[in-house]
């Protein structure tokens, strides 16, 4: 979806036929100044989208950011600016924030994680676990955290996941079946055991995908298969693990966890006199 209809849409669920608090108070019509304050400490990500939130209501809305995305902000800190009418801020600012604090939220976990596995050569990738229809910018916001983005959709990577095995039957077949039929697409293989494992190395998948696979399977795997195939850690990845699976030696770890049990960064709008 398009950023422009999302944020459309997204006003025209919270203001429907009218924001009746705002208009019922006949607010004059000059301009004020309005700041975005951090709450807390943590990695920006929205800029851009909050401020065509406030320009889509009013286009006369002047927005000046004091940072940019990715950017370190402080609790306390003020890092952007808004001016123009308060009836046009009041009506932006419930969805502006939204996006804000959600993809800030993204990004600020994100960073956790990478710093988590920064001195192993690992690379940290999301899922497809995302909010239906607000993937391409939860996925925007793990790579302003750090982590790098996994396929978008079930067009643009061959996964041959658990169950697409047992609806085929075979894990080495299946893959042999795939690359007989196109090579314009990598080939990754989510594999369980250690024979699932060599049958798809030898069936030539660009990738194995190791599911909640011990640590000391993955040391094994890495043993085995490092410099013949792509290996990607998946499962039970927590910041409690992430640091051990990465030190196994993968290529990769892909986490759902950034895009589905993220917090919201506490952000708030203030108005000042005008």
């Amino acid at each position: 979806m398009q950023i422009e209809q999302l944020i459309k849409l997204a006003l025209e669920e919270d203001i429907g036929s009218g924001d009746i608090t705002t208009d019922y108070l006949y607010l004059p019509r000059k301009n004020v100044s309005a700041y975005l304050i951090a709450k807390e400490d943590g990695i920006l990500c929205g800029l851009q989208i909050a401020l065509q939130t406030f320009q889509t209501v009013d286009n006369t809305i002047k927005f000046v950011a004091y940072k940019k995305d990715g950017d370190f902000v402080r609790k306390g800190e003020s890092f952007a600016k808004i001016e123009g009418y308060s009836s046009s801020i009041l009506k932006a600012e419930r969805v502006a924030l939204n996006f804000l604090q959600r993809l800030s939220g993204i990004a600020t976990l994100t960073s956790i994680y990478v710093a988590a596995i920064k001195p192993y050569q690992a690379k940290l990738l999301d899922t497809r676990k995302t909010t239906p229809l607000l993937r391409s910018i939860e996925k925007y916001a793990v790579r302003i955290g750090g982590g790098y983005n996994h396929r978008f959709g079930l067009y643009d990577m061959i996964l041959i996941k658990e169950n697409h095995i047992k609806s085929y039957g075979n894990i080495f077949q299946a893959i042999i079946n795939i690359k007989q039929h196109t090579t314009s697409y990598k080939v990754v293989a989510e594999v369980t055991n250690s024979d699932e494992l060599r049958n798809a190395v030898m069936a030539g998948a660009d990738r194995v995908l190791l599911d909640n696979m011990s640590l000391d399977e993955m040391h094994n795997a890495v043993q085995d298969f490092h410099d013949m195939v792509e290996i990607e850690a998946s499962g039970n990845v927590t910041l409690s693990t992430i640091t051990d699976i990465a030190s196994t030696g993968v290529h990769y770890i892909s986490c759902g966890a950034l895009t589905h049990s993220y917090r919201s960064l506490d952000i708030s709008l203030l108005i000042m006199e005008g």
